[in-house]
This record gives structure tokens, sequence and C-alpha cells, in this order.
């Protein structure tokens, strides 16, 4: 499914994040930056030790807040490491996710990154519901794309049915349009 929003492209895929050859790739991360289990554990496996060496070196990362470092074995040149929070049903969790998000794109756009792919941030081991962060995280992204239309393509990347359709309703209820084919 494929949105335009002004000259920047938004996607919703089913996929494997590791496989995206984009210029970066975004980790659900923790805060110390460590492999982790789900999509940290995998980006981590397919981006080789090297990754979790410079990830040490950065000395971890606060809820809400993005990091960079080079992709190594990855088909993307670099990872964003976005720690998103783990969700406690407070007001507060939905301001750090959108920010994990935005961190994530500002650092993208000012290392000259055009496109990038995300995973469903937070909503494995970190519990955030699904219906709940998928709409966050489309209009987080749509508003960023808004005021920098050099980032060419955000790209989610989905890894089951459930978080797809998830993310469909979620861009239904936002109001994005699927860009004409």
């Amino acid at each position: 499914m494929r949105f335009t929003i002004g000259n920047s492209t938004l996607e919703l895929i089913r996929g494997n994040i590791v496989e995206q050859d984009v210029d970066v790739i975004v980790n659900a991360a923790n805060e110390t930056l460590a492999p982790g289990g789900g999509v940290s554990g995998a980006i981590h496996r397919a981006a080789g030790p090297e990754l979790a060496e410079e990830c040490a070196r950065i000395g971890g990362c606060p809820t809400g807040e993005a990091r960079i470092t080079a992709g190594y074995r990855l088909k993307a040149r670099h990872v964003i490491h976005a720690v998103g929070p783990r969700y406690s049903g407070s007001p507060r969790d939905a301001e750090l996710l959108a920010s994990a998000y935005r961190s994530s794109l500002l650092l993208a756009a000012r290392h000259g990154l055009q496109s990038i792919a995300f995973p469903s941030i937070s909503t494995g081991i970190y519990g955030y519901p699904l219906d709940e962060a998928a709409p966050i995280a489309l209009a987080t992204c749509r508003d960023v794309l808004q005021s920098h239309p050099e980032i060419a393509l955000v790209r989610f990347v989905l890894f089951d049915e459930e978080t797809f359709r998830s993310y469909e309703r979620a861009a239904q209820r936002i109001g994005l349009a699927p860009a004409r084919e």
C-alpha cells in the first residue's frame, strides 16, 4: 500500500526489515543499544558483530531518541536505533513513541539519507497495542515528511498480517489516501 505525502512516498509492506534495500533501516532498540530479541536481534544477527561493537561504543540512548550506526553486512548503509517506550497506558507513552519516530526521521534527514524502513516500534515485547501505536507512527511520519521533502521514501516493513492490517486501518483513520498507480 502506497501513499503520497508532498514529494515523498510512504509505503506499507509485509516483509523482513533486514532484507530492505534502502539507505537506512530502523532498529527497535533498547536503551543500552544491546542486541535483543525480535527486530533488534534479527538486525544484529544480519549486520554482524561489528554492529554490537559500535553500539557499545555509543553507550546507550534514552527512550524517545535515536542514534545512527553503519549497516555493516546489511543491504542498508546505516541503522538508526530508535528507543520506543515500554507500554504503561500513560499519555507519556504516545509522546515518547512519536518522538522515537520523529527523531529517526530527523536523524536520517541530517545525514542526507533519502529512504528509510521502519518496523512497528514498541509493539513487540514492549507491549504497545498495535491499534494505538500504528496511527501514532503514521501520523508522525506524515507530519515530518510535510516539512522534510528531502526524505523520498518511508517504508513500514510489517512482519505479519495482523500488524499490516492494523497499519492499513490506521492509515484510513488518519486520512491517508492511497496513491494512484
